[in-house]
């Protein structure tokens, strides 16, 4: 669905993604980990088409930098770290704004409009806050509303940069559960950056460790978040860590 052919980014004079590829498939979910500053996010954006990069990125075999902005928006669904609300937009107006890419034009209705946005309402919880002001919500619930959003959309692919960023363990587990979900529906995949290794683990299918702007490992989970693997990337013992941090909660 989206191939990744030796992709640079170089911001200012700096290069912070350097000769990564990578290939996801249908019913993937990747995560991206690895630690601050490895290039996790700006990677990211550059499969967003928010930043120039070198190399190829592909989606189902076309160059992403020659496909119009509306069918790039229909096939590929970007939920940013940072989200914020200025204004007193309704729940359902918020939602509504990831239906843009499907007008067919100024003066044309979205015939499918209302049905996605309401089955996005639906199966994010938010049916009955359709009509608050996004200003009156607290931050897990409003992450929700811009997860809403993206899959009013209803594109095919997701990329997603620490959506559960600075949320509890509730919020956490209810993001990560509806994009599972999600995912779950066939012929959808998903690329997440994500810092904490055991939600990783917990959802992830495949993985891509970066490190200083390169990959240092790539494949299924298990394979890539074994401890020789982890160790150089991190400086620590990453398992024995968690097994302590972990063990604590144990009986």
């Amino acid at each position: 669905m989206l191939k990744l052919e030796n992709v640079s980014v170089t911001l200012g004079k700096k290069k912070i993604v350097e000769d990564v590829s990578l290939q996801l498939e249908a019913g993937q979910w990747l995560m991206l980990c690895g630690p601050n500053g490895a290039g996790k996010s700006t990677l990211i954006r550059a499969m967003s088409r928010a930043v120039p990069y070198a190399g190829r990125i592909l989606l189902r075999g076309e160059e992403i930098r020659r496909i119009r902005a509306d069918r790039f928006a229909r096939a590929v669904g970007v939920l940013p770290q940072h989200n914020g609300v200025d204004f007193a937009f309704t729940v359902e107006e918020i939602v509504r704004m990831g239906r843009y890419a499907h007008r067919p034009g100024l003066f044309r209705a979205d015939s499918g409009g209302e049905a996605s946005v309401g089955e996005a309402l639906e199966i994010t919880g938010l049916t009955g806050l359709r009509r608050a002001s996004a200003l009156t919500l607290s931050g897990g619930e409003l992450q929700r509303v811009f997860l809403a959003q993206v899959f009013a959309q209803r594109p095919d692919i997701l990329l997603l940069d620490e959506p559960a960023n600075h949320l509890d363990l509730k919020y956490q587990q209810q993001i990560f559960g509806l994009i599972a979900d999600w995912l779950s529906q066939g012929g959808r995949a998903v690329i997440t950056v994500v810092h904490d290794l055991s939600l990783a683990r917990r959802y992830g299918t495949r993985a891509l460790l970066l490190h200083q702007g390169r990959a240092a490992a790539q494949g299924d989970i298990e394979t890539v978040f074994s401890p020789d693997t982890l160790r150089p990337v991190y400086g620590m013992n990453v398992h024995a860590w968690m097994r302590e941090a972990l063990g604590m909660w144990g009986e």
